[in-house]
């Protein structure tokens, strides 16, 4: 059997088809690349209880995964994060079955490591000698390890104000990085202008390549595995380029061709910082794209997006599962930030806080009625983010008392 059924890409807006075995960025009309596969014979090769015995990683579901050949899998153990309850937390909102997928246990510490273990792997089948992209901080760090993981070179440019872990990160894995005097957007600029002068070099921005979404979508798949192939209710996800909103949608539309997942598939709420909203705004103006966001800034950095490229789909995904977008403040998402880890210990980044904090909305607005299965989409690790908890604690002198 083959190790992937990977058939073709399609345009996300026109359908048109494209080879999947040349390396390929955007579609002619400037829409992103969607991987698509031979679903009957997936069917006929593999079935859940099957993927149930094999190796507790993402590439559990090679299938339906774009990596051709086993040995081209780039690894370092990511996947299957914990489904994890929080009864406590829950019983303060009037959530009486709330859980948290908690991805920064993956490596790198966030769900970024998942694009970048499939976007990698993929590249390097291909024949790419080296990636760049622009980051808001936890992409590039992903991005620029696995490529060291891979034998590939990394280009990386992140904001200045992006996070200096994530800037260490990519110093520690001899990535190429620069900082910009911007945001995002303008360091994709600089990127794809060098991109161009450089040979065997592939830009890997969000939802310019084909796969860093296959590798989110398998969020969607152990949700549903974790769940024992029923589907919770609802899923939170903080919302920025949106490729894991995007890539969730998409495996849950597979499971279900494959009959694997039946009925209603989880309302999907975007997550925003109001700072930064354009899902939102978009959202409740019914509309299918977004503008740009003016002025855009959030703690919750990794959300900093003020227009995302995929952003009709991030909006298609909500609207067809009857879900809603949501924004909170600041102040709001680094509150449920402190909560949250001081009710259930779960240190949680500031864009998973954002999640936690929409959570008050929907409970309060009488949009979640409180006997749904939750899930909030957690997406790094809190301790990537030190300066979102302040340090102000008593130093003592060596022969003086704790009171």
């Amino acid at each position: 059997m083959p190790y992937s059924f990977l058939s073709h890409l399609d345009c996300s807006r026109t359908g048109e088809r494209f080879d999947a075995d040349v390396v390929q960025g955007l579609s002619p009309s400037g829409a992103p690349l969607l991987a698509r596969y031979d679903l009957d014979g997936v069917r006929e090769a593999v079935t859940p209880k099957e993927i149930a015995g094999r190796e507790p990683t993402l590439w559990r579901y090679h299938e339906v995964l774009p990596v051709r050949s086993p040995e081209h899998a780039v690894s370092l153990g990511e996947g299957m994060t914990p489904l994890l309850r929080l009864p406590r937390y829950g019983r303060e909102l009037g959530l009486s079955r709330l859980w948290m997928k908690d991805e920064g246990l993956v490596p790198t510490g966030t769900f970024k490591a998942r694009g970048a273990a499939v976007g990698v792997s993929r590249a390097a089948e291909l024949g790419v000698r080296g990636i760049a992209m622009p980051t808001n901080g936890n992409a590039g760090a992903a991005w620029a390890l696995y490529a060291a993981r891979a034998g590939l070179t990394s280009l990386i440019a992140m904001p200045d104000d992006a996070p200096s872990i994530t800037m260490r990160e990519c110093v520690a894995a001899g990535a190429e990085l620069y900082r910009v005097d911007g945001l995002i957007g303008d360091a994709g600029k600089l990127v794809a202008d060098a991109v161009g002068r450089r040979e065997g070099v592939q830009d890997v921005s969000t939802l310019k390549e084909p796969y860093r979404i296959e590798g989110k979508k398998t969020m969607g798949y152990e949700i549903a595995e974790q769940f024992g192939w029923r589907l919770p209710d609802v899923i939170l996800y903080p919302t920025g380029g949106g490729v894991g909103i995007i890539g969730i949608h998409k495996a849950l539309l597979e499971m279900r061709e494959l009959g694997w997942i039946t009925g209603d598939l989880p309302r999907l709420v975007a997550v925003q910082a109001t700072g930064c909203a354009p899902i939102v705004s978009a959202f409740e103006r019914g509309a299918r794209e977004s503008e740009p966001f003016p002025d855009a800034r959030t703690v919750a950095f990794g959300i900093t997006v003020p227009k995302a490229l995929g952003d009709f789909l991030v909006l298609d995904a909500v609207y067809a599962t009857g879900g809603t977008a949501v924004a909170v403040t600041d102040e709001e998402l680094l509150a449920a930030q402190r909560e949250l880890t001081e009710r259930e210990g779960t240190f949680v980044c500031p864009e998973g806080g954002a999640c936690f904090a929409a959570l008050r909305h929907l409970r309060e607005s009488g949009w979640l009625q409180g006997d749904e299965d939750v899930v909030v989409l957690n997406t790094g690790a809190g301790i990537k983010y030190p300066e979102t908890v302040p340090l102000d604690v008593p130093l003592l002198p060596r022969d003086g008392r704790i009171p």
